[in-house]
């Protein structure tokens, strides 16, 4: 079973986008477990300090090495992580790829950056992958992460009711989504595609294969290279 593991100073952030829909599901039929740690509870002195003015007299305060460090020790005593995941903007970009990497693994620490970011000797020493959701910076890593554990768990068997849906989602094969369409068949004067409604399951593929590569060819033509 999938174990994720997701370390904050706003834990609150997390709770309801991973208690809801596909995740929430996926915990309450025992596919996967989400675990939020609250860092504050690592802090130092009677004020459980996270976070202090940076060397070099930079703008912005910074994550300390010593709570972050403290809770994941703690947590690397009950188990072993396959990775200890840091949410940076100049992480490799998740990918559909990497989503189905990570849903293989069996337990992930996922640690979300705040503030002016995280002292360097963190990703140093203790972290083995940086993952960003894109060249934009955030108020913290607390959405990020749970775009992260949203991509991963819907892979994980079972959680998905139809569990070829995932299978033909964008990015998959390389190529965004076909169209998509439902019924009525004419609404306001707009028709389905005839071939949708022809019951021929080779032309149909064939059809969603023909614009799943113009359509990416028009939105996302980096992807054909």
């Amino acid at each position: 079973m999938l174990r994720i593991d997701i370390i904050s100073v706003v834990p609150e952030l997390l709770e309801s986008p991973l208690s809801y829909s596909i995740p929430g599901r996926a915990v309450k039929k025992g596919l996967a477990e989400i675990h939020i740690h609250d860092l504050r509870q690592y802090g130092l002195g009677s004020r459980q300090t996270v976070d202090d003015y940076s060397y070099g007299g930079d703008a912005g305060m910074v994550m300390m090495v010593e709570p972050v460090f403290n809770c994941i020790e703690d947590l690397k005593i009950q188990r072993v992580y396959d990775e200890v995941i840091y949410m940076a903007p100049d992480g490799e970009i998740l990918t559909q790829g990497i989503a189905n990497e990570l849903s293989l693994k069996e337990n992930i620490i996922i640690l979300c950056g705040h503030y002016k970011g995280i002292d360097e000797r963190i990703r140093e020493h203790i972290i083995t992958r940086e993952i960003s959701v894109g060249d934009f910076v955030v108020s913290g890593g607390e959405i990020p992460a749970a775009l992260l554990a949203d991509s991963i768990i819907r892979l994980v068997p079972g959680v998905l009711t139809d569990e070829t849906s995932a299978l033909s989602d964008s990015f998959q094969d390389g190529l965004v989504s076909p169209p998509v369409y439902t019924r009525p068949a004419c609404f306001n004067g707009w028709e389905v595609p005839d071939v949708l409604l022809s019951g021929n399951p080779k032309l149909i593929r064939t059809w969603q294969d023909e614009k799943a590569v113009e359509r990416t060819r028009q939105r996302r033509p980096n992807l054909l290279k």
